[in-house]
């Protein structure tokens, strides 16, 4: 491939929507540096795959829990851009990365708390107020979001409630980084069916069903419903999509 591939960074993209995400952005000849928490087994696998595609691919450890661990984090980005892609910049930043918890308003703690405010909003507002130096000029930067802030499931207060100021932070992201050339949208899965939050979901079957027939389609999300969302948005194609909110969700209580 040409060393002039864009590259893109997916924070949580060893497995779940960020691997299908990653994946689906290198199927668009875009290159991808992606994050793992602790399994770095997966996010090798994840960067093999992409690398049998025939695009460039790297992975490096985040824990957005660890606030004090960005700056180390960013300097690791820097030096693997000059080290493989022999440059300073990438292109598109998506943050993905996160947790899940289901948890009822009533049973809350301030450590929970906490903890999604860390890695639902503090460390993604803090992390790309440090990688924007690093986008080029008509790059993107993709939140993911959930279709909890449009309706409500109870047990998400906390995760939607974090969800609902990274898509406020995300206009104003649109806004002032405009004059850079920079854009900003968030994309919004409904009920997916992973392993993340301990595969609420995929070990429940009460409540897949339930959510499913809450949707048009009586399904519940995939992974693969989700990346080429995200991969699109990284194309020339989208690049008059600025400061929106996509819900992908298959009108779930449309």
């Amino acid at each position: 491939m040409s060393s002039k591939s864009k590259i893109a960074l997916v924070t949580g993209g060893s497995r779940g929507l960020g691997k299908d995400m990653a994946l689906s952005i290198a199927k668009k000849g875009i290159d991808v540096i992606l994050t793992y928490r602790t399994n770095k087994e997966e996010a090798e696998d994840t960067v093999r795959q992409i690398e049998s595609g025939g695009q460039k691919a790297s992975s490096l450890a985040l824990d957005m829990n660890r606030f004090s661990s960005l700056d180390q984090f960013v300097k690791e980005v820097i030096h693997i851009l000059g080290t493989k892609w022999n440059t300073n910049n990438f292109d598109f930043l998506v943050n993905n990365a996160g947790m899940g918890a289901t948890v009822p308003f009533l049973e809350v703690t301030e450590e929970l708390f906490t903890e999604f405010l860390n890695v639902h909003f503090k460390g993604i507002y803090f992390l790309t107020q440090k990688l924007v130096p690093l986008i080029n000029e008509n790059g993107r930067i993709i939140n993911i979001s959930t279709g909890t802030t449009r309706f409500s499931n109870p047990g998400y207060s906390v995760y939607a409630s974090m969800k609902g100021a990274i898509e406020v932070f995300t206009k104003y992201l649109a806004k002032e980084l405009g004059t850079k050339g920079i854009g900003a949208n968030v994309v919004a899965p409904g009920p997916i069916e992973t392993d993340f939050n301990s595969g609420a979901i995929r070990g429940n079957p009460q409540m897949k069903e339930r959510l499913s027939s809450l949707s048009p389609l009586n399904r519940v999300g995939a992974a693969n419903d989700i990346g080429g969302v995200v991969a699109f948005l990284c194309t020339e194609e989208a690049r008059w999509i600025n400061g929106q909110r996509i819900e992908v969700s298959g009108g779930i209580n449309v």
